[in-house]
Formats: C-alpha cells, structure tokens, sequence
C-alpha cells in the first residue's frame, strides 16, 4: 500500500477498535507490518474521537508526540542483554560467539547490530524473501543499510544465499528466531544446533518444538523474558 492508504486503513481501523482500546484497558503497540508512525496515526485518530490529546493510547510512538527514547530499539536490546547473561551462565563468551537471526525486521536487526558490538560474528539472518550466509561474519550495518535500499537482505555483499529453514539449522552457539509465531516446530526442532535460543518473535517455538529442544540440551530464553524489552519501556 502506499503510505496514503496505509493511513487511511490505520485511521479507519482505530475508529473501529476505538470504544475497546484506551491507556487504562488495551494498549495497542507496534509489531509486524507497524511502525512509530502506525502509531501515532493510531494515537491521533483515538484522540480525536475523544477531543483531547489521549498520549497514553498506544506505546511505541514518534519521541515528537510522546514517545520515549530507545522503544524503537527496545526489544532488540533485551534480547542481545539476556543471550549476554544467557552465555556468562553457561560459560560461552561472547567475544566471537557464532549467531544466526531468522528475520531481519526491527527487532532482528537491533539484537544483530548489538551482539556485533559485543564481539559476536554475526555468520546468517534472513528476512521474508529468503536468507544470507557468511562463515566469517556479516557487515550487519552494510546489510542493514542494503536491506533498506532493496527491501531485502539476499544479494548483500560478501555473502551466500540460504534458506531460512537452513538458517533455522546452522551450527552456531546463539539463535534469535525473531521472525512469525511458530518458526520452530516439530518438524523442524531437532535440526537446532544452536547452544541458546534467544526468542525474539512472540511465540516463534511451539510446544513440542520446547520439548524437542528441551530434551536436546538446548538452553531457550522464552519470549516472555528476551523479548520484553520493548513493553517494560513501554511501561516506564
């Protein structure tokens, strides 16, 4: 859609959801397909219908009308914060840790860019279209910067293409499935190798994907705790 419609939807959506949402029942906030700026469409609408400013009807707004600094990157943190604590537990340094990140979306990318600053080699991540591989690590901003520019991260420089499903099975010591509910499951569990998985996605392991994973001596951080960087923001 163009940003036009995509407007219109959000507004015509909110007016609808209008009498179930609202800062003391449900706290609307981005996820995927959204943005600040889904928001504060979101926001404005709401305030609107009530005739006066409602700041508190959605989280994850523009800083300009509300919002609050480091929510866009929030989530993402949280995830490279609790893989960090995650890996001093079990004894694996994150000084040249191998990582693979299935989905290259705001979240994705964040926790990405952040354990690359820790020292790790970044060596996969995939987005929609499909998935890039590099043994010796990624340029993640040059991927960022690319994915931005084209829409998707196949044919970054310096590296090879692979699916997301061989993604999914990379030898690498962290894995952040931070892509759609139900990336892991058990079809595809016990072709995990990674040593930790850092669960970026709402529900991105189904419960026989836990059990396989569990029963293979793979240490998962569940959503509820690696992802919840962006809604503790939220709430501050």
């Amino acid at each position: 859609m163009s940003q036009n419609e995509l407007e219109r939807l959000t507004r015509r959506y909110t007016s609808e959801i209008s009498i179930l949402i609202g800062p003391e029942s449900d706290i609307p906030a981005p996820d995927v397909g959204t943005n600040p700026q889904v928001m504060a469409w979101i926001m404005g609408t709401y305030s609107m219908n009530k005739g006066y400013s409602v700041l508190g009807v959605v989280t994850g707004k523009p800083i300009e009308v509300g919002g609050s600094r480091g929510r866009f990157e929030a989530t993402g943190r949280g995830c490279m914060l609790t893989a960090r604590l995650a890996a001093k537990h079990l004894g694996i340094s994150l000084e040249g840790a191998t990582v693979a990140v299935a989905g290259f979306g705001n979240v994705g990318a964040t926790a990405a860019k952040l354990l690359a600053k820790e020292g790790s080699r970044i060596i996969a991540v995939s987005d929609s279209k499909g998935g890039i591989y590099n043994s010796k690590g990624l340029d993640v901003d040059s991927v960022f910067r690319y994915k931005k520019e084209t829409g998707a991260v196949v044919g970054s420089k310096d590296s090879k293409t692979l699916t997301h499903a061989e993604l999914l099975g990379l030898e690498c010591d962290i894995l952040v499935p931070a892509a759609l509910e139900g990336d892991l499951r058990a079809d595809n569990a016990a072709s995990v190798k990674a040593r930790i998985i850092v669960e970026g996605a709402n529900g991105p392991t189904t419960t026989e994907a836990d059990r396989i994973l569990h029963d293979n001596g793979r240490f998962v951080l569940p959503d509820f705790l690696a992802n919840a960087g962006g809604v503790i923001v939220s709430y501050f």
